[in-house]
């Protein structure tokens, strides 16, 4: 990858990151990446309100006064191969926000959660000055644990329905989250699934919060956590 690039990068050119992201996409790689830091991984099942939440985050991170990136990793488009881009269209209100960056990447048939090419596009993203980098990876199961390798801080995101489904899950909760949300906070069961999620931890520092995303309520609280998480 061209310096000048990555230098227009380094200086906060949105358009030289997109151009450089595309150039990972397809398989370019820069050995003067940095490696990404502070990044938030979130993931949890379909349904569960992840692109929604995100979208409450970034309120919140702006209202804080920090920048923030998003990487969605969608599913593919069976005839194009690109990203659906339903992660973004959720995201459409902080499109004229010039503190917030949101890239859509397709996984490609990659399995783990992530696509091939999202490290480096996490370190462009870093490399980009923005003070947060959220990752949402595609779903959640045994596959998605390559989530951890790239987030510090990885965000379990399940829905007031999910109670049933916590201990069939188990070995993957407890390797994969550093904190449980239960969103939908608003909707009948949500305590059955905290208690669940507490007995699914055995014993470990995980925090299990509950977040009504669509109103903003618990997540000033998620994202406290997450910055005590980083400290």
């Amino acid at each position: 990858m061209d310096e000048s690039l990555l230098d227009s990068v380094r200086s906060g050119d949105r358009r030289a990151l997109s151009r450089a992201i595309t150039l990972v996409e397809q398989g370019q790689h820069s050995p003067g990446l940095p490696d990404p830091s502070a990044v938030i991984g979130v993931t949890g099942p379909p349904g569960a309100g992840k692109s929604t939440l995100i979208s409450a985050l970034i309120d919140t991170i702006r209202s804080r006064g920090e920048t923030v990136a998003v990487l969605a990793v969608d599913p593919s488009s069976p005839i194009s191969g690109g990203a659906l881009l339903g992660d973004r269209i959720r995201m459409q209100g902080h499109v004229d926000d010039e503190g917030v960056y949101v890239r859509s990447m397709a996984t490609r048939g990659h399995l783990g959660g992530l696509a091939e090419s999202a490290r480096d596009a996490v370190s462009l993203l870093s490399m980009g000055g923005f003070d947060r980098v959220l990752v949402e990876t595609v779903g959640v199961g045994q596959s998605e644990v390559e989530v951890m390798g790239l987030a510090e801080v990885v965000v379990l995101v399940v829905g007031p329905s999910w109670g049933d489904q916590v201990q069939a899950e188990k070995a993957g909760i407890v390797e994969i989250a550093d904190v449980f949300v239960v969103n939908k906070g608003d909707r009948p069961g949500v305590s059955e699934v905290q208690r669940a999620l507490r007995d699914a931890s055995e014993g470990r520092d995980v925090g299990v919060l509950v977040t009504t995303a669509t109103t903003g309520d618990g997540v000033a609280a998620l994202l406290d956590e997450i910055d005590r998480l980083l400290a």
